[in-house]
């Protein structure tokens, strides 16, 4: 009876590996088609400006754009870091910033998005340190672009989720860069808030392309390992659908830890695919007034 239990159990983790790898390739297949149909130039509200390509370092991926309302005066910052697996995605794509320019910039907010070092160039505390050197700089420009340099609100989608929230839980990735303070954090679909408990078991491949296989690094870039004090609030958005169902669950789990703290943190679950929590936000939904309800009460205006 144990060989057969045994036989079982293997036949159920080969036939999740099978599953988990056709996702991952699917995921892929989708991200490569949405990236090539994002290829788009944005059009921007009456008034408004871009300035491309901000460099806030040498390597040409270190990089951002700030979307400008007209006649902005002490206006709050969305801070924008994209997704995709910690080796693809870009600061322009569509879904990173159409439908949250078209819907924040006609309200006054400052839009920032920025690239960082991708794998396999930068792992993903590099990629972390880079999103920390990124708002020091966009926090040093504020005033320039008529932007409260302590008006930040970072976000971040997938793997720009975790890199986000990597940074609010190391503090010191922050002070080494000169952070100033910011009002609070948007996760949207997060990807392994805590990486020792998603590589310990089944994964998809690009959990262990982005972690490698040392357990001390994943918990030196595990949120959930790093965070020990209170934060400024944080909402974070998780898919309950299909695979993203896992989603939840960990975000949960940090969004705890961090009440245990004392800071003001919640869960916001959704019922769409992992790339509509980025695509749909900003579009004339309850979704979008959910998250601009969490952002009033760090005193935006909306």
């Amino acid at each position: 009876m144990k060989s057969i239990k045994y036989i079982l159990i293997f036949l159920l983790v080969a036939c999740f590996c099978q599953l988990a790898n056709a996702e991952s390739f699917r995921d892929r297949l989708l991200q490569h088609r949405a990236d090539k149909a994002d290829d788009t130039t944005l059009s921007l509200p009456a008034g408004a400006k871009l300035e491309r390509d901000i460099a806030y370092g040498d390597d040409p991926a270190q990089r951002m754009d700030a979307y400008i309302p007209n006649n902005s005066k002490d206006a709050p910052v969305v801070f924008m870091v994209h997704g995709g697996g910690w080796r693809t995605g870009d600061k322009s794509l569509g879904r990173t910033v159409e439908n949250k320019v078209k819907r924040w910039l006609p309200k006054g907010i400052v839009v920032v998005s920025i690239n960082y070092r991708l794998l396999p160039a930068a792992n993903p505390l590099v990629q972390a340190q880079d999103v920390a050197t990124a708002l020091v700089k966009a926090q040093s420009l504020a005033p320039s672009w008529g932007a409260n340099p302590k008006r930040f609100i970072l976000m971040g989608h997938s793997a720009g989720a975790h890199l986000v929230a990597l940074l609010i839980a190391s503090p010191e990735l922050g002070k080494q860069s000169g952070l100033q303070p910011y009002l609070g954090s948007v996760l949207l679909d997060g990807a392994a808030y805590n990486v020792e408990k998603t590589l310990k078991f089944i994964h998809l491949p690009v959990y262990r392309e982005a972690f490698g296989n040392d357990p001390a690094f994943w918990r030196s870039v595990s949120p959930e390992h790093q965070l020990k004090q209170k934060t400024q609030p944080i909402l974070a958005v998780c898919s309950s659908k299909t695979r993203e169902r896992l989603a939840c669950p960990q975000a949960q789990a940090f969004m705890d830890l961090a009440t245990g703290f004392g800071s003001k943190a919640s869960i916001l679950s959704q019922t769409l695919p992992h790339l509509d929590i980025n695509n749909n936000l900003g579009l004339p939904n309850t979704y979008t007034e959910s998250v601009e309800a969490f952002m009033r009460s760090l005193g935006v205006d909306l």
